[in-house]
């Protein structure tokens, strides 16, 4: 038996990906780019058994239900595909993040997952293969096989062209220490998936269109004041990109909304937070749930404030760039 784990984190992204032009490969409407938190890891652990006859999915030891469990399978076919080796296996996952909340649990899941799964199957792969293949289970763990900030490439073109051209690589911004303030407003899973809430919008809002086109002007823009270190400029783009992708779905017909009381409560802190000379700027992912972004000298001034509408210093978390995909030593080769 082979048995290989390896722990990925979250990214948030701060220019959205939100649309596939192809739901198969998961090529993006739009390139995005992300930063990956060091809180809320998952560790998943991939054991290649001779004697099985099935795939089998554990979360934190427990059967997995169906819905969690399928798409793991069908992510280990496309391995087993690469490599001809037709042995099943058993995966178990430990997740930290909400699953279904807007955390990116599935992007830590995913890029875990194509980690531990490649090594176990004996897959070589760079880290640019790696990107790509953790697309196929979910577009966002492109990124989160990268520390830090990531880009994501849309890439060009359809089929094995824009398949080849679609993957995630580091970006460095050296004069930067950014920290996340997360607000968990509401864990619960959603209601409207993200995928069909992407759908919906892509097929019905009259607002998506122009939010792509100028996604793309907030890429340029975001990139140049990365290299230069102007984190306001980063997080004024961020927030304008995160609450323009809300826009699309508010006008999706039906609409598709995300917000709770609770994260209109924080954003309104946010803007009272920059009136009062803080620096901070809110994002949101498809979900309730509210990330502030700001300097991590700031963090402990923005994370008090933003406990006191949020529910709780309970309801918060603070937390700074973190790592890319890593082999775990729980495994054993």
């Amino acid at each position: 038996m082979n048995s290989v784990a390896a722990i990925a984190h979250p990214n948030i992204a701060l220019i959205k990906y939100w649309g596939k032009r192809d739901e198969v490969l998961h090529l993006p409407m739009t390139t995005s780019l992300s930063l990956t938190l060091r809180e809320f890891p998952t560790t998943t652990k991939v054991t290649v058994r001779p004697d099985s006859t099935t795939d089998r999915v554990t979360f934190a030891g427990a059967p997995a239900p169906a819905a969690f469990a399928a798409p793991v399978s069908r992510f280990l076919e496309l391995v087993r595909g690469r490599t001809g080796d037709r042995r099943y296996a058993v995966v178990d996952t430990v997740n930290t993040v909400p699953t279904g909340a807007g955390l990116a649990s599935s992007a830590a899941g995913f890029a875990a997952l194509a980690l531990a799964a490649a090594t176990a199957y004996g897959l070589d792969l760079d880290r640019a293969a790696l990107s790509r293949l953790a697309r196929r289970g979910s577009g966002s763990a492109a990124r989160s096989v990268f520390g830090g900030f990531a880009v994501w490439w849309r890439g060009v073109g359809a089929g094995a062209a824009g398949d080849l051209s679609s993957f995630a690589e580091p970006i460095d911004a050296p004069l930067l220490d950014p920290a996340l303030v997360v607000a968990l407003v509401d864990t619960r899973e959603k209601a409207v998936s993200s995928r069909e809430a992407m759908r919906r919008t892509m097929a019905t809002s009259p607002f998506y269109p122009p939010w792509v086109a100028e996604s793309a002007r907030d890429l340029d823009r975001m990139r140049a004041a990365l290299r230069e270190g102007d984190l306001a400029t980063v997080g004024e783009i961020a927030e304008a990109n995160a609450l323009g992708m809300h826009a699309t779905m508010l006008g999706a017909r039906p609409a598709v909304r995300y917000f709770a009381p609770g994260t209109l409560r924080v954003l309104d802190l946010v803007l009272e937070l920059r009136a009062a000379g803080v620096g901070a700027w809110a994002t949101m992912d498809a979900g309730p749930n509210v990330k502030v972004l700001c300097d991590s000298r700031d963090s402990a001034v923005v994370a008090a404030a933003v406990a006191e509408v949020a529910g709780g210093a309970e309801r918060i978390v603070v937390t700074t760039a973190g790592p890319g995909a890593v082999l775990s030593d729980s495994g054993e080769r």
